[in-house]
């Protein structure tokens, strides 16, 4: 019995702290600057492969992660609510908050200090924003304010959305609008005619296998950062074309 009571507690404690880890989770320390709105790359071809970001329904609110928090990729989708603080001339009074969605790598500038223009330098944790999200939180004649960050849940409309790309022998797909967590960690695909097939990062949130599954309905699980798992079943119908969008579930609290 003591050790169904432990067993049962450590659970507890462990959902609880899943749930503080993005309600209640403590903010901390970083910077900010912003990409022009002339700088139409930064809104097109980031590094999470996402492509026009407004179509991807993430807006102008987004951000690039400096090399220690992008972690290679794996942050592509989260949220974070950013704050600026601690500096009277540039930042908006009140300090309000604002959440943006991770899009973009930061690359740093090694030619350059941490503390003057190599602001996404290892191990500086950094956010680029776009400036319509920064010009919410600081005045957009600052260079580089001091902020606060943390990990919050993504609010999406409609199910998670599938892009389909690659050729017949390599099958790849982009993962957009997640909710929740926001970042997937893991991806399988299921053909009519084959079991569940586990999918390799390509990079961003790109998932690629090597299998050819034209001509036959597809269905998706989808991993979060949080370990939950999310099943579609024939999201895509047996006509699919490569460049097309289908959407599946969402996440659900």
């Amino acid at each position: 019995m003591g050790v169904l009571h432990s067993t049962l507690l450590c659970f507890i404690l462990l959902h609880s702290w899943k749930i503080a880890a993005y309600s209640d989770e403590d903010w901390k320390k970083a910077t900010a600057t912003f990409t022009k709105d002339t700088d139409e790359g930064s809104l097109i071809n980031g590094a999470c492969g996402y492509g026009d970001i407004h179509k991807a329904s993430y807006g102008k609110h987004s951000a690039g992660l400096s090399t220690i928090l992008f972690n290679r990729g794996s942050a592509c989708g989260a949220c974070y609510e950013i704050r600026c603080v601690d500096h009277i001339l540039w930042c908006v009074m009140g300090s309000p908050s604002i959440v943006v969605t991770v899009t973009d790598f930061c690359a740093p500038n090694y030619g350059l200090s941490v503390d003057y223009g190599g602001w996404c330098n290892f191990p500086r944790e950094h956010f680029e924003m776009s400036q319509p999200a920064f010009s919410q939180i600081a005045k957009s004649k600052a260079d580089i304010v001091p902020i606060q960050y943390r990990r919050v849940k993504c609010q999406r409309s409609g199910g998670l959305k599938y892009t389909m790309s690659g050729s017949s022998h390599f099958y790849q797909v982009l993962v957009t609008n997640v909710g929740l967590d926001g970042e997937v960690v893991a991806m399988k695909v299921k053909g009519s005619r084959t079991g569940w097939i586990p999918m390799a990062r390509n990079w961003g949130q790109n998932w690629h296998c090597n299998v050819n599954l034209q001509r036959q309905p597809l269905s998706f699980e989808v991993t979060v950062s949080s370990g939950r798992t999310l099943t579609s079943y024939n999201v895509a119908p047996a006509n699919w074309q490569f460049g097309q969008t289908f959407e599946g579930k969402q996440f659900s609290e």
